[in-house]
């Protein structure tokens, strides 16, 4: 015996305040990467011999100072992607502008940790597609 059933209507997108599975990802990542950027940050202000310089480049910055730029950059990350958990446009946003300046800063400081800095800029570039392709944001104001 058979049993036929309606085909059911597609659902729509839940207006709900919380953030679409890509975005979720996307928020966690930010979360993670701005805490490892923090403890990046710590390791080359406390102690310059941590990192070791591979190569010659044409970018040449104080490793100090680069443990500061990595501390505040790290922090704000981190932040935004709290925002990005709670759902919050500035969140969004802000992730997307300090997603692009960590891949910048990751590039610049590939002479003293190659791997990790190029391990973050693809993290950082695929936060950056996810939190440009979510339209969630754009149907909860009307917009799409």
């Amino acid at each position: 015996m058979s049993q036929n059933t309606a085909p059911r209507a597609p659902q729509a997108a839940s207006g709900g305040t919380g953030a679409s599975s890509g975005t979720l990802f996307a928020g966690v990542l930010m979360v993670v990467i701005g805490i490892l950027d923090i403890l990046q940050g710590i390791a080359a202000i406390a102690e310059d011999d941590v990192y070791t310089r591979v190569g010659d480049y044409v970018f040449k910055f104080d490793l100090t100072s680069w443990g500061w730029i990595h501390l505040i950059l790290g922090i704000l990350v981190a932040l935004a992607g709290a925002g990005i958990l709670k759902g919050s446009e500035w969140g969004r946003m802000g992730g997307i502008t300090l997603a692009s300046l960590n891949v910048i800063a990751q590039f610049l400081f590939l002479p003293y940790h190659p791997w990790w800095a190029l391990f973050s800029m693809a993290i950082s570039i695929f936060v950056i597609w996810a939190l440009a392709t979510d339209d969630t944001s754009f149907r909860k104001s009307g917009v799409a």
